[in-house]
């Protein structure tokens, strides 16, 4: 299938960046001497520079040459990695994450046009599977992560390293993108301009928003999940930090493992179903943490959390696509309302852990998995179609 393959590794390079950042967070707060709140309230640059990026960046991929702007948002994305681990003080750490979130969530809505305008030429859904190749990423870049703990190694080095290997990589993929005659309207080249105007920012309309908000429980299920798992082995379990690690890893093979699946399974049962069953999933494995006090608990509670949350922001986004003239101002609105939001989890979570605790904040991740799962019916393909 012409362009599947180079948007996969797109994809597949976002998710081993964030991977990679997540393993290392414990060692930048060790580094900076951080407690719970101050962490959090880190980690809510990330949510803030996507909010900004995100809009702009869905307008951007049908003004532009599509495949330029995907490939260098993913590449300055993968020089972003490096940010974090390198600053010296609270305040350009809170700056190096905006940074960071920025280009995250730009590459994020751009990578997502380029895939359902794949999906509309295949005429088959694949958006399950090209967030199964972000998920593989994830989990190889943990897996790295993991052993960089173990060893000792300065993250500063290892995320630069990381950072190398994956600017090539993305360079190299991005070359192979197929250009605008190929992906048609929705990769927003000239077939898109030809027939209508790019997108302009704009409020969502109602049946977006009600997709986004469905995505946003998700989301936030999956941020909490990667920003604190390692820290909750290793403040709550009591676990060392490889393994603490490895609570990120057992997350994201999880995930990989239905989204890779997920095309299949969206095809046997639906949509609706699939997010219902994965709610009820996701918000078990939450509740597992919740209770666990042993990693063999954790561990697979946030494995469940992954399962479960694994197949609905692609549904959401191939929803999206579905609602509006041109896919990328969906995605665009959707990933604005779902990740924006739902990448301030992290700074949530701290902050709840703070007036509280982590296992506290873990309950109101179970809520919303169930919250997503109850809504499940806004991505019933039959209401959105173009």
């Amino acid at each position: 299938m012409p362009g599947r393959m180079p948007v996969a590794v797109l994809f597949a390079v976002h998710g081993a960046a964030n991977g990679s950042f997540a393993t290392r967070i414990p060692w930048i707060r060790d580094r900076l001497d951080l407690d719970p709140g101050l962490l959090g309230l880190a980690l809510l640059a990330p949510a803030a520079g996507a909010l900004l990026a995100m809009p702009p960046a869905g307008a951007l991929v049908h003004r532009r040459d599509g495949r330029r702007v995907t490939g260098a948002l993913i590449g300055a994305f993968a020089i972003a990695l490096t940010l974090p681990a390198l600053a010296p003080s609270y305040a350009l750490l809170w700056l190096a994450l905006l940074i960071f979130g920025a280009v995250a969530g730009g590459a994020d809505v751009a990578m997502n046009t380029q895939a359902v305008a794949v999906e509309e030429r295949a005429g088959r859904s694949i958006m399950s599977g090209m967030h199964g190749a972000w998920s593989v990423g994830g989990m190889a870049g943990s897996l790295l992560g993991v052993l960089a703990a173990h060893a000792g190694l300065d993250a500063r080095i290892h995320l630069g390293a990381m950072a190398v290997v994956l600017l090539v990589v993305s360079r190299a993929a991005a070359r192979r993108l197929p250009d605008a005659a190929a992906t048609g309207a929705g990769a927003g080249g000239a077939a898109a301009r030809a027939h209508a105007d790019p997108p302009r920012l704009a409020r969502p309309s109602r049946p977006v928003l009600i997709i986004g908000v469905v995505g946003f429980g998700a989301v936030f299920a999956e941020g909490a999940s990667a920003d604190w798992s390692a820290v909750y082995l290793r403040d709550v379990v009591g676990a060392s930090p490889a393994t603490a690690a490895a609570a990120y890893t057992g997350f994201a093979a999880a995930m990989a493992l239905a989204r890779l699946v997920g095309d299949r399974v969206i095809a046997r049962v639906g949509p609706v179903a699939t997010v219902r069953a994965g709610g009820a999933l996701a918000a078990l494995g939450a509740l597992l943490v919740v209770v666990a006090r042993t990693p063999l608990a954790a561990v697979p509670g946030f494995a469940l959390i992954g399962l479960g949350i694994a197949t609905v922001v692609p549904l959401a986004f191939a929803a999206a696509g579905r609602a509006v003239p041109h896919a990328g101002q969906g995605i665009a609105a959707v990933a604005t309302i779902a990740y924006g939001a739902g990448l301030a989890a992290p700074g949530i979570i701290g902050a709840i852990a703070s007036a509280a605790s982590l296992p506290a904040a873990f309950a109101i991740v179970a809520t919303l998995c169930v919250g997503f799962g109850l809504g499940a019916g806004a991505l019933r393909p039959a209401a959105h179609g173009r």
